[in-house]
C-alpha cells in the first residue's frame, strides 16, 4: 500500500545533522535573547582587582585580563554576532535575489551586466572590503555589516539566477507568458515560490559565514569596537594571556565554532529536507 511522503517535521526528526544544527543554533539564539534582559555581570564592568580569576561561584568561567566576567561577555557577544549575521544576510538576500531574478527574467544585456558585476564583486572578499571601508569610514560594527553584506550580494545573485532560469523554462511559466502575464507577475507568482528552498539554504550558510567573518574582522581590529563585546575581540585580547590563562581563548573559540557548525549543519539538513526527490525516497514514503 502506498502512503504519502513523510511530513517535513517527521523527516527533520530523523535527520541527526539537522537536529544537532538546530540545537546548536537555538542555543546561540537563546543566549543572545537572554542577554538582552540578564547577564551574570555587566559585560563592560571592569574590576582589575579580580582579573584572571579561575572559574568560581561568582564567575562561572572566570574573568579576563580586565576583570570582566567571561560568561557575560560571551552572552553579549552572541548579540553582536547575530546582529551582524541578520543584517548582512538581509543585505545580500534582498539585493542579490532581486538582481538574480532581474537577470533571469530579462536575459540579454541585462543578464550579462548583472553577472559581470557579480564577478567583479567576487574580487572583493569581506576582509578586503572591510579594509577599504575602514580606511574611508573607520573600523566599527557598521563597517563589518556593510562589507559582509556586499560580499553576499553576488553569491545570492548567482544562485537565484541559476534557479530562476530553470523555472523560466518550465511549461507552466510558458503557459503564463502565453496568457499575457508580464515578467514581474511571473517572477512573483511562479519563480520566487519555486526557488525559495535553495535561497533559504544559502541564507543559513551565509549566516554562518557572516559570523565567522565578523569574528575575523573584530580579531583584526576592523570590526566591533569597545566597549561592545565581540567573540573575535575576545580572542584578540586573550592571545596576550595565553600562558597565564589559556582558557580565555578557548571559550570564545568554542562559541564561534558552535555557532558556525550549527548553522552549517542546519543548512545541510534543510537542503536535504527541502529536496522533493529525497522526500519521496525517504523511509515511510511507501
Amino acid at each position: 500500500m502506498r502512503h504519502g511522503a513523510p511530513s517535513f517535521a517527521a523527516r527533520a526528526r530523523r535527520s541527526p545533522g539537522f537536529v544537532l544544527g538546530a540545537l546548536l543554533s537555538g542555543a546561540v539564539v537563546l543566549m543572545a535573547l537572554v542577554s538582552l534582559a540578564w547577564t551574570p555581570w555587566t559585560p563592560d564592568e571592569l574590576d582589575i582587582a579580580a582579573r584572571l580569576q579561575p572559574p568560581s561561584a561568582a564567575h562561572w568561567l572566570g574573568t579576563d585580563s580586565l576583570g570582566r566576567d567571561i560568561v557575560s561577555l560571551l552572552m553579549a557577544g552572541a548579540q553582536t554576532s547575530l546582529l551582524v549575521g541578520v543584517v548582512a544576510v538581509a543585505i545580500g538576500l534582498v539585493t542579490g535575489v532581486a538582481l538574480g531574478c532581474l537577470a533571469a527574467a530579462r536575459r540579454g544585456w541585462v543578464d550579462e551586466l548583472v553577472m559581470r558585476a557579480a564577478d567583479f564583486g567576487f574580487a572583493f572578499p569581506a576582509l578586503l572590503s572591510a579594509l577599504l571601508l575602514a580606511a574611508v569610514q573607520g573600523p566599527g560594527l557598521a563597517t563589518s555589516v556593510v562589507a559582509i553584506g556586499l560580499y553576499n550580494v553576488p553569491v545570492f545573485a548567482r544562485i537565484t539566477r541559476g534557479a530562476a532560469l530553470a523555472v523560466w523554462s518550465r511549461e507552466y511559466v510558458l503557459a503564463a507568458r502565453a496568457a499575457g502575464k508580464g515578467g514581474w507577475r511571473i517572477t512573483r507568482d511562479h519563480v520566487l515560490p519555486n526557488i525559495a528552498a535553495p535561497i533559504v539554504v544559502q541564507a543559513t550558510i551565509a549566516f554562518a559565514t557572516a559570523i565567522l567573518a565578523e569574528a575575523a574582522l573584530s580579531y583584526l581590529g576592523l570590526g566591533t569596537q569597545p566597549p561592545r563585546p565581540s567573540w573575535g575581540r575576545m580572542l584578540n585580547e586573550a592571545q596576550t594571556q595565553w600562558f597565564q590563562a589559556p582558557m580565555q581563548a578557548v571559550y570564545p573559540g568554542l562559541a564561534i565554532m558552535s555557532a558556525v557548525l550549527g548553522l552549517n549543519l542546519l543548512g545541510d539538513g534543510l537542503r536535504d529536507l527541502l529536496d522533493p526527490r529525497l522526500a519521496r525516497s525517504a523511509p515511510g514514503a511507501r
